[in-house]
Protein backbone atom coordinates (compact mmCIF):
# COMPACT_ATOMS: atom_id res chain seq x y z
CA UNK A 1 0.00 0.00 0.00
CA UNK A 2 1.48 3.40 -0.82
CA UNK A 3 2.38 6.05 1.58
CA UNK A 4 0.89 9.39 1.77
CA UNK A 5 3.65 11.06 0.64
CA UNK A 6 3.99 8.10 -2.44
CA UNK A 7 -0.04 9.05 -3.47
CA UNK A 8 0.84 12.56 -3.06
CA UNK A 9 3.85 12.30 -5.59
CA UNK A 10 1.51 10.28 -8.00
CA UNK A 11 -0.92 13.08 -8.02
CA UNK A 12 1.28 15.59 -8.33
CA UNK A 13 2.88 13.65 -11.36
CA UNK A 14 -0.77 13.58 -12.81
CA UNK A 15 -0.98 17.59 -12.40
CA UNK A 16 1.88 17.89 -13.94
CA UNK A 17 1.58 15.64 -17.15
CA UNK A 18 -1.91 16.98 -17.54
CA UNK A 19 -0.63 20.74 -17.56
CA UNK A 20 2.30 19.49 -19.67
CA UNK A 21 -0.16 17.87 -22.87
CA UNK A 22 -2.20 21.03 -22.27
CA UNK A 23 1.09 23.30 -23.62
CA UNK A 24 1.59 20.92 -26.74
CA UNK A 25 4.23 18.18 -24.81
CA UNK A 26 3.85 14.60 -25.18
CA UNK A 27 4.85 12.15 -22.25
CA UNK A 28 6.81 9.63 -23.75
CA UNK A 29 7.62 7.84 -20.33
CA UNK A 30 6.31 7.75 -16.52
CA UNK A 31 8.90 6.93 -13.88
CA UNK A 32 11.89 5.92 -16.29
CA UNK A 33 14.38 3.72 -13.92
CA UNK A 34 17.87 2.96 -14.75
CA UNK A 35 20.11 1.14 -12.21
CA UNK A 36 19.39 3.32 -9.23
CA UNK A 37 18.55 6.63 -11.50
CA UNK A 38 14.85 7.97 -12.14
CA UNK A 39 13.12 10.49 -14.00
CA UNK A 40 9.63 11.40 -13.12
CA UNK A 41 8.23 12.53 -16.82
CA UNK A 42 10.03 11.99 -20.21
CA UNK A 43 8.51 14.55 -22.62
CA UNK A 44 8.74 15.57 -26.12
CA UNK A 45 8.35 19.56 -27.39
CA UNK A 46 7.73 19.32 -31.20
CA UNK A 47 9.12 22.39 -32.47
CA UNK A 48 7.06 25.25 -34.03
CA UNK A 49 8.08 24.68 -37.05
CA UNK A 50 7.61 21.47 -38.86
CA UNK A 51 10.35 19.72 -39.85
CA UNK A 52 12.67 20.81 -36.59
CA UNK A 53 12.19 18.22 -35.16
CA UNK A 54 11.92 19.83 -31.66
CA UNK A 55 13.24 18.96 -28.15
CA UNK A 56 13.57 15.94 -25.13
CA UNK A 57 12.67 17.11 -21.87
CA UNK A 58 13.16 15.22 -18.45
CA UNK A 59 10.73 16.39 -15.78
CA UNK A 60 11.33 16.63 -12.22
CA UNK A 61 8.28 17.09 -10.34
CA UNK A 62 8.11 18.02 -6.81
CA UNK A 63 4.96 18.61 -4.97
CA UNK A 64 4.18 19.63 -1.20
CA UNK A 65 1.01 19.87 0.63
CA UNK A 66 2.55 23.71 2.14
CA UNK A 67 5.79 25.39 1.85
CA UNK A 68 6.37 25.24 5.59
CA UNK A 69 9.75 23.31 4.58
CA UNK A 70 10.59 25.55 1.65
CA UNK A 71 9.38 25.48 -1.86
CA UNK A 72 8.98 21.85 -3.88
CA UNK A 73 11.60 23.25 -6.03
CA UNK A 74 14.36 23.64 -3.55
CA UNK A 75 14.53 19.99 -3.27
CA UNK A 76 15.98 19.74 -6.64
CA UNK A 77 19.64 19.75 -4.76
CA UNK A 78 22.99 19.36 -6.69
CA UNK A 79 22.95 14.92 -5.81
CA UNK A 80 19.06 15.09 -6.97
CA UNK A 81 20.22 16.83 -10.48
CA UNK A 82 23.17 14.20 -10.95
CA UNK A 83 20.82 11.54 -10.04
CA UNK A 84 18.46 13.22 -13.37
CA UNK A 85 21.33 13.69 -15.09
CA UNK A 86 22.57 10.07 -15.01
CA UNK A 87 19.44 8.57 -15.97
CA UNK A 88 18.69 11.28 -18.84
CA UNK A 89 22.44 9.73 -20.08
CA UNK A 90 21.28 6.27 -19.98
CA UNK A 91 18.05 6.73 -21.62
CA UNK A 92 19.42 8.53 -24.40
CA UNK A 93 22.13 5.68 -25.02
CA UNK A 94 19.64 2.97 -24.12
CA UNK A 95 17.36 4.24 -27.57
CA UNK A 96 20.64 5.10 -29.26
CA UNK A 97 19.80 8.89 -29.74
CA UNK A 98 22.89 10.36 -27.61
CA UNK A 99 22.82 13.87 -29.28
CA UNK A 100 19.48 14.74 -29.13
CA UNK A 101 18.36 18.33 -28.34
CA UNK A 102 17.33 17.83 -24.56
CA UNK A 103 16.94 19.85 -21.66
CA UNK A 104 15.45 19.74 -17.93
CA UNK A 105 12.64 21.34 -16.60
CA UNK A 106 10.95 20.80 -12.34
CA UNK A 107 7.36 21.31 -12.39
CA UNK A 108 6.72 22.54 -8.49
CA UNK A 109 3.26 21.81 -7.04
CA UNK A 110 2.51 23.28 -3.31
CA UNK A 111 -0.98 22.57 -2.14
CA UNK A 112 -4.23 20.27 -3.94
CA UNK A 113 -7.27 20.73 -4.84
CA UNK A 114 -8.24 24.80 -5.24
CA UNK A 115 -5.21 26.08 -3.24
CA UNK A 116 -3.10 24.36 -6.02
CA UNK A 117 0.31 26.18 -7.10
CA UNK A 118 1.82 24.52 -9.92
CA UNK A 119 4.73 26.19 -11.46
CA UNK A 120 6.62 24.90 -14.53
CA UNK A 121 10.18 25.87 -14.54
CA UNK A 122 11.94 25.78 -17.80
CA UNK A 123 15.95 24.58 -18.16
CA UNK A 124 15.84 24.72 -14.67
CA UNK A 125 19.64 23.17 -15.21
CA UNK A 126 21.78 21.87 -18.30
CA UNK A 127 24.63 19.96 -18.93
CA UNK A 128 24.23 19.27 -22.56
Amino acid sequence: MPSPSQNAGRLGEDLAAEYLESRGFKVLERNYRSLRAEVDLICFLPSERYGEGGELIFVEVKARKNSTFGHPEQAVDRDKRKNLIRAARAYLYERKIEGTPCRFDVVAITGFGKQTILEHIESAFTIF
